[in-house]
């Protein structure tokens, strides 16, 4: 057990096949695999990749981002030419992949559902009841900035940060800046995003 553990990959691997063994099993209730089936796993996956970008985001900003100034400039490299890239791989495909089960989830519980969710219930007119869908539409559409953000400036700006892309002094501690500013945007919208998810889901369904 120990040597598996100490394993990312065989970690990671022998845990999606204990997780795909439940899916299995949940395909033996009583909905088979009907669109509600199909529904859980888009919801699955896109809570699991939530949470490890969400989780990078939160790294970043309560941890790295505020820590960088006081490690000694010596141990600096260490950071931003082994952990940082890793750590913005993850970062920037896990926010992809949420966003897109995100859509996944809206349109498994029907096109009208996700067209009243995109348009903050304005789809088929505003009436009783689409308060729900304005609410939604407020975190899904947080969650595409955040994403297009990830892409669009931070990780453009953290290639040339980090040294991934050439550049000079000036222009690497502008693009910091600018990745720092980007982040704690993403920081900024991401609880507002959560609160619109989680009250959302729990409150209507």
């Amino acid at each position: 057990m120990a040597g598996l553990l100490a394993n990312f990959r065989n970690t990671l691997i022998v845990s999606v096949i204990l997780a795909l063994v439940m899916v299995g099993a949940y395909t033996q209730g009583p909905q088979g695999t009907d669109a509600a089936f199909w529904q859980a796993v888009f919801r699955w996956l896109h809570t699991f990749f939530g949470i490890l970008w969400i989780g990078l985001l939160y790294y970043f900003n309560f941890v790295q981002i505020r820590k960088m100034p006081e490690i000694p400039a010596e141990l600096k490299p260490a950071v931003s030419k082994y952990i940082a890239p890793e750590a913005l791989f993850w970062f920037r495909w896990a926010a992809v992949v949420t966003v897109v089960m995100g859509v996944f989830v809206a349109y498994a519980r029907g096109a009208d559902y996700a067209h009243e969710a995109l348009t903050f219930g304005l789809f088929g007119g505003y009436g009783v009841g689409d308060n729900r869908y304005a609410l939604l539409g407020v975190g899904m559409w947080l969650g595409i900035i955040m994403m297009l953000n990830v892409w669009g400036i931070i990780w453009p700006n953290q290639k040339r940060a980090l040294g991934i892309v050439e550049a000079d002094a000036d222009t690497k501690a502008k693009a910091a800046r600018m990745a720092m500013l980007g982040s704690r945007t993403n920081l900024l919208l991401s609880i507002p995003m959560l609160t619109s998810m989680t009250m959302t889901q729990t409150l209507f369904g």
